[in-house]
């Protein structure tokens, strides 16, 4: 390695702890900026010509979202006509229903896993929660149950929606991670269930019958649970006798979105997706249905199909009005408008990285200490997602850092260093991550017991996440 190689090295350090105290220090600039101060401090000090560094912010922040912005609003938009239209309530109490005390925690996990497909973390958890808290109270008046039924519960929708939210396209962050380094769509798909899957079992509900009687004491505040459970439920019209006394319910009217067509809504985006892989195996270049299942099976045909879909099921199956809709659409839109900038912001830095020589000197130094690609971009991200507070800052500035590591990308090590980089961004969990306070204040707990579940949790599933990928690359 040359002194020059070194030099762009030290402006790499420089620039990762500029970001971080930017977004850390008193001044909390907000993250897009940071990053976007952050490249241009990085390519005039590793000497790139100031006219070409303005196009390669722009180029990197354009080609992005290019890639990942529509799919994302539509993903958007598609996980609040779910939510909105009862879909989503659908499938989760047609999973648990009727079932035994034991095998509570794996049907809820299970519903968390579906109901994530197309819900960022927060979003799925709040949807979730009715559920959680109604089944809660049930086991409670029940009993038979040790530790806490709210931790029993609420564990496996923490691992299956941060699984999800952290390694498996279309989530913006691995489809991001998945658009920096080239990697194949369908393959990215397959190998991000074939590690969720494990992970979330023993993260989920595995760790929730350890930690679950440790915790007996966890319990959301009853005003919460009659919030939340009560949405599911009515209070009876009787005011006297037996009944008004026990606190009898009748059921809520029913969404009139049948369980078949709510879950085929959630799916229709993977299913695509996965079919294009399929398609690119085993059917030839030439065949007219091959190209149509590849056209098809492109994030953002796949999410649009899935949204069209959805949006016929549910609109028809809720019976809520266009305006309703419509307002309800525009509204899930701004709550990404911050992550699409993080996003921008992130392919910039990667583009000035690549651009100013000093993705070249970090596949010099990699090479030199022969460092695991799928290892150092795991660990790349947990750093940066635990010291600035963001999975999302994580996962776009670990991409642009080892992304020189593995060429012009593709193949089965892009995919599984792309979903390495997510299940990096996920570890370590805490106070300085928004997620950290909506289990800690949903759930009624105090910090220590937040750090037994929503930390541990997430820590978890990266640790899982990353040792399912270092087993896989064996294939690679």
């Amino acid at each position: 390695m040359t002194a020059h190689t070194w030099w762009l090295l030290l402006i790499l350090t420089v620039a990762i702890a500029a970001l971080i105290y930017l977004i850390n220090s008193r001044l909390r600039v907000h993250p897009f900026v940071a990053l976007i101060l952050v490249s241009v401090g990085t390519g005039i000090a590793a000497g790139e010509p100031a006219a070409k560094l303005a196009g390669s912010i722009e180029e990197g922040a354009g080609g992005t979202l290019g890639d990942v912005g529509v799919t994302l609003a539509l993903g958007a938009m598609l996980g609040r006509l779910l939510s909105d239209s009862g879909a989503t309530d659908t499938i989760a109490r047609a999973l648990v229903a009727r079932a035994e005390p034991r095998r509570l925690p794996w049907l809820v996990g299970a519903a968390a896993f579906v109901i994530g497909v197309p819900m960022f973390f927060e979003v799925g958890l709040i949807v979730l929660l009715p559920l959680i808290f109604s089944v809660a109270r049930r086991m409670e008046s029940q009993g038979g149950t040790k530790g806490s039924p709210y931790v029993l519960l609420g564990v496996p929708a923490i691992a299956s929606l941060s699984t999800l939210h952290g390694m498996l396209p279309p989530h913006p962050g691995p489809l991001t991670a998945m658009t920096g380094l080239h990697a194949d769509l369908g393959l990215t798909l397959g190998v991000g269930i074939v590690c969720a899957v494990p992970t979330v079992i023993l993260a989920g509900p595995v760790y929730a019958r350890w930690i679950a009687p440790r915790l007996p004491d966890v319990a959301p505040d009853a005003e919460l649970v009659a919030q939340f459970a009560g949405a599911e439920r009515q209070p009876a019209a009787a005011t006297s006798g037996p009944a008004a006394q026990a606190g009898t319910d009748t059921p809520r009217r029913r969404t009139g979105v049948p369980t078949g067509l709510a879950v085929a809504a959630v799916l229709v985006p993977v299913v695509l997706m996965l079919l294009r892989t399929l398609a690119e195996t085993v059917l030839d270049e030439s065949s007219g249905l091959g190209a149509a299942l590849v056209f098809a099976g492109e994030p953002l045909v796949a999410m649009l199909a899935g949204f069209v879909f959805a949006f016929g099921v549910t609109v028809f199956g809720s019976g809520r009005s266009g305006d309703e809709t419509r307002a309800s659409l525009t509204d899930s839109l701004k709550s990404i408008a911050a992550i699409l900038l993080i996003i921008g912001g992130g392919g910039a830095f990667k583009q000035v990285l690549q651009d100013s020589g000093i993705g070249d000197a970090i596949a010099s130094a990699a090479e030199g200490a022969h460092i695991n690609v799928i290892l150092l971009g795991w660990l790349i991200a947990l750093l940066l997602s635990l010291t600035t507070g963001s999975a999302t800052v994580g996962i776009v500035s670990a991409t642009g850092i080892v992304a020189p590591l593995i060429g012009d990308g593709g193949g089965l090590e892009a995919s599984l260093l792309v979903v390495a980089i997510g299940a990096g961004s996920l570890g370590l969990n805490y106070v300085n991550h928004a997620g950290f306070w909506l289990v800690k204040e949903s759930f009624g707990m105090d910090l220590s017991q937040a750090t037994k579940t929503q930390t541990v949790v997430q820590t978890l599933v990266s640790v899982l996440g990353l040792a399912m990928a270092l087993l896989l690359s064996v294939f690679a």
